[in-house]
C-alpha cells in the first residue's frame, strides 16, 4: 500500500491565506528580535516638553514679585493699625456705634463741606484698595472677587470690632467694613487680577503641563 502523505494546513483549510502565517511569523520574528536588542521603538520615545523647561529669569522675577508684595502688604497693615487702632480721646464724645448700613454714608454726605464727604467716603474706600491689589500677589489661591471680598470683609470686620470694644475714641461702623470692601473689589478689578495673572500664570502653566504627562 502506498503511504499518504500529509496534507499541509493549507489544504485542510483552503480559505485561509498563506500569506496570512508568513505575516504573523514575520511579526513574531521582528518582536523577537526588538525584545533581545532591548531597543525601544521610535514611536515611544519621550521627548522633554518645552513646557517643562524652567526658566531662572522668570522664576526670580516671580519671586521678585511676590517679595515686594509681601512687603507692601506689611507695610499697609502697619499703617492700617496705625489709623484704626490708635486711640482718639477728643472724638470720644462724637463717636457712636453704628449698625445700621447707610447711615454714616447719609451723615458723611449730609455735611455742610463736600471735602469732608469726599475725605470720610474716600479714604475709607482707599483703605480697602491694597487688599484687592496685593492680597492675590501674595496668596494666589484667594483670587476670586468672592474670596478676596469675604477676606477683606472678615479683616475689617475684625478691625471695627477691636475699635469699638478695645480703642478709646473708636466706634465700630458697619459703613466702613463696606466701604473698605469696595475699595478691595475696586483695586483687584482695576489691578489686582491682572497682576496676579502674570505672576502666577508660569507656575499655574508647568502644573498643568505635569498633570497632562502624568
Amino acid at each position: 500500500m502506498a503511504r499518504r502523505t500529509p496534507r499541509s494546513r493549507a489544504a485542510l483549510h483552503p480559505g485561509t491565506p498563506k500569506s496570512a502565517g508568513a505575516a504573523t511569523s514575520g511579526r513574531t520574528a521582528k518582536s523577537g528580535r526588538t525584545a533581545k536588542s532591548g531597543r525601544t521603538p521610535k514611536s515611544f520615545k519621550s521627548e522633554p516638553s518645552p513646557r517643562s523647561e524652567r526658566h531662572p529669569l522668570r522664576f526670580l522675577a516671580r519671586l521678585l514679585a511676590m517679595v515686594c508684595a509681601f512687603a507692601f502688604m506689611v507695610a499697609f497693615a502697619v499703617v492700617l493699625a496705625k489709623l484704626t487702632l490708635e486711640p482718639s480721646p477728643a472724638s470720644e464724645a462724637l463717636t457712636h456705634t453704628n449698625l445700621r448700613p447707610g447711615r454714616s454714608l447719609r451723615a458723611y454726605l449730609d455735611q455742610p463741606e463736600l471735602r469732608d464727604a469726599v475725605r470720610q467716603i474716600g479714604g475709607n474706600l482707599l483703605l480697602g484698595v491694597p487688599f484687592g491689589v496685593l492680597v492675590p500677589v501674595v496668596a494666589p489661591r484667594t483670587r476670586g472677587v468672592l474670596r478676596v471680598l469675604l477676606l477683606t470683609a472678615t479683616v475689617m470686620l475684625l478691625v471695627e470690632f477691636a475699635q469699638g470694644a478695645l480703642v478709646t475714641g473708636r466706634a465700630f461702623d458697619v459703613d466702613d467694613v463696606i466701604l473698605n470692601t469696595t475699595g478691595a473689589l475696586v483695586g483687584y478689578l482695576l489691578l489686582g487680577r491682572r497682576l496676579s495673572r502674570a505672576v502666577h500664570a508660569r507656575g499655574s502653566r508647568s502644573r498643568k503641563a505635569q498633570g497632562e504627562s502624568a
